[in-house]
C-alpha cells in the first residue's frame, strides 16, 4: 500500500486538508506507516489529476487558501479496488534495532542513554494513542481503533521487552553468559539492574 493509497482511505472517512492528513500520519499512523508532507502533497496532487480526489479552496483571513480535499465517487471505487487487490505484509524498519544489533561495539554510557530514551519514546507513544482512543474524531471506526489499540499493544510490550532484557547487552562485556529474560523477576534475580 502507497502513501496514495492511504491517503484514499482517510480521504474515504472525511474530507481533510494535506495538514489534516499529516496529523493522522503523525498519530495514529505513526507506528507502523509514516508519511510527511514531502509525500503526501504530490500523492494529493497526484490523486486529484487522476479525478480521485476534488480540492475545494477555501478563503482564510490573512493566510494562505486551506485546500480541503474530498474523495470523489472514481476515487471511492479506487480504494475499494486497491483494498481488494492488496496482499497485506507487516514489515518493519527501526534504526533502533539495526544500532541495538551492533551494541557490543557502542560504549556503555551510550548504550544506555540509546536503551533510556527508546522506552521513554514508547512509553510516550502508549500514552499518546491511549488519548487519541478517548477522542471519538481521532478514531471514527472499529479500524481506527483497532489499530490504536494495536499500536499501544506493541509499544507496551516493545518497551517492557527492553526493560527486561537490556542486562542481556552487557552481559558479555563482564563476561557472562547472555541470557535472554522472559519475566521481570527474571531480571531481578540475575540482570542488569543499573543499566
Amino acid at each position: 500500500m502507497d502513501v496514495k493509497t492511504v491517503c484514499l482511505g482517510l480521504l474515504s472517512i472525511q474530507p481533510a486538508s494535506g495538514y489534516d492528513l499529516k496529523k493522522q500520519f503523525e498519530s495514529l499512523f505513526r507506528h507502523f506507516f509514516p508519511a510527511g508532507y514531502g509525500s503526501i502533497y504530490p500523492a494529493l496532487a497526484d490523486l486529484a489529476a487522476d479525478g480521485l480526489v476534488d480540492c475545494e479552496r477555501i478563503r482564510q483571513a490573512g493566510k494562505p487558501d486551506r485546500k480541503l480535499y474530498r474523495i470523489t465517487p472514481a476515487g471511492r471505487s479506487a480504494f475499494r479496488n486497491s483494498l481488494a487487490g492488496i496482499e497485506p505484509r507487516h514489515r518493519l524498519r527501526s534504526e533502533f534495532l539495526a544500532m541495538i544489533y551492533f551494541a557490543d561495539q557502542l560504549e556503555a554510557d551510550r548504550l544506555r542513554e540509546v536503551l533510556d530514551r527508546r522506552i521513554e519514546e514508547l512509553r510516550a507513544a502508549v500514552a499518546e494513542i491511549d488519548e487519541l482512543e478517548k477522542d471519538p474524531l481521532a478514531t471514527p471506526t472499529s479500524g481506527a481503533r483497532f489499530v490504536a489499540g494495536f499500536g499501544a499493544a506493541v509499544a507496551q510490550a516493545a518497551a517492557d521487552y527492553i526493560e527486561q532484557n537490556r542486562g542481556l547487552l552487557l552481559a558479555h562485556r563482564q563476561g557472562r553468559r547472555p541470557r535472554r529474560s522472559t519475566a521481570p523477576e527474571e531480571l531481578q534475580a540475575g540482570g542488569e539492574q543499573g543499566l
